[in-house]
C-alpha cells in the first residue's frame, strides 16, 4: 500500500472543479474521521458533528456522480463503534434512519446503486427493513455503485468467510487446495465490485481501524488533516487528481527500469 500525506503544496496544486481527470480510480473508499473533533472544536456536542457528517456524505456523493466515478465506498459505522456511549450511538441511528427516508429519492435521481455491506444482526428491524428497501429501490440504477459500510468490521468479515468455507470443507463440499486468493474474495462482501484503488482518510489518523484490509491490499492511500465535515468538493476533486498521477506496480517494476 503506498500511503500519502497531503502537503500543502500538493493541495494548491488541485485542479478546478470542471477540470476533466485522467484515469479515474475505479473505486474510492474513505474512512470518514473526525466528526466529534471537528463538533469540539466549536464548542459543539458530538451530536451536531455527525450531522454535519452527514452533510458532507451528500456532497461527496453528488461530486462522485459528477464525475462519473464507478465505485464508492464509505465507512459509515464500524462492528467497534458499538462500543460508544450509548446516548452517542443512538444518535447516530437516528441519522441513519434520517438518512434513509431522505436520501434514497435523490440516489434514485442520480441513478445510484445503493448497498450495505457488514453485519445485519445488530441494527434494530426498522433500520433493517429501511436498508433493504433503499437497496431494491436502487438495484436497477446503473450510474454510481455506492457502498456503506455500516456494522462492519474487515477482520470479522474475513473471519466470516474463512468460517465458511471450512464448514464447506469438513462437509466435503470444497477442496482446500482449490482456495486462491480470487476464490476467497469472492466470498467477502463486497464481492463483484473492483477493490478500492484509493481508500482516502480524513481527521489525521494514519490507519485503516479495520476497513477493507483484504481488498485495500494494493490501494493507494491519501490521508487528510481535514476533519470529515470539511471535506469539501474540491479537495475530494484533488484526492482524485493526485491518483491519476501516481504509477502503480502492483509489486512490478516500471518497463523503463526493465529495458
Amino acid at each position: 500500500m503506498n500511503a500519502q500525506i497531503r502537503s500543502a503544496r500538493e493541495l494548491s496544486e488541485m485542479p478546478r472543479s470542471d477540470t476533466p481527470i485522467p484515469d479515474l480510480p475505479r473505486h474510492v473508499a474513505i474512512i470518514m474521521d473526525g466528526n466529534g473533533r471537528w463538533a469540539r472544536k466549536r464548542h459543539l456536542p458530538r451530536a451536531a458533528g455527525h450531522v454535519a457528517g452527514v452533510s458532507a456524505v451528500r456532497h461527496i456523493v453528488r461530486t462522485a456522480t459528477d464525475v462519473a466515478l464507478q465505485n464508492l465506498t464509505l465507512y459509515a459505522f464500524s462492528s467497534e463503534n458499538w462500543k460508544r456511549p450509548l446516548t452517542e450511538v443512538n444518535h447516530l441511528m437516528g441519522l441513519f434512519r434520517t438518512f434513509f427516508r431522505e436520501d434514497v429519492d435523490e440516489l434514485v435521481k442520480r441513478n445510484v446503486r445503493m448497498r450495505i455491506i457488514g453485519s445485519r444482526c445488530r441494527a434494530a428491524p426498522d433500520i433493517l427493513d429501511m436498508i433493504e428497501d433503499g437497496e431494491a429501490r436502487t438495484a436497477a440504477n446503473a450510474g454510481l455503485n455506492l457502498t456503506f459500510a455500516f456494522d462492519y468490521g474487515a477482520q470479522e468479515e474475513i473471519a466470516a468467510a474463512t468460517r465458511a468455507m471450512a464448514e464447506a470443507a469438513v462437509r466435503g463440499d470444497l477442496d482446500p487446495s482449490t482456495i486462491t486468493p480470487e476464490f476467497f474474495a469472492a466470498h467477502l462482501s463486497t464481492s463483484g465490485t473492483p477493490d478500492p484503488d484509493l481508500v482516502i482518510r480524513t481527521g489525521g489518523e494514519r490507519r485503516l481501524s479495520n476497513f477493507l484490509l483484504w481488498q485495500s491490499a494494493y490501494a493507494e492511500l491519501v490521508f487528510l488533516e481535514t476533519l470529515w465535515p470539511d471535506f469539501s468538493h474540491d479537495e475530494f476533486i484533488g484526492a482524485l487528481a493526485a491518483y491519476s498521477r501516481r504509477e502503480r506496480r502492483f509489486g512490478s517494476v516500471a518497463p523503463e527500469a526493465v529495458a
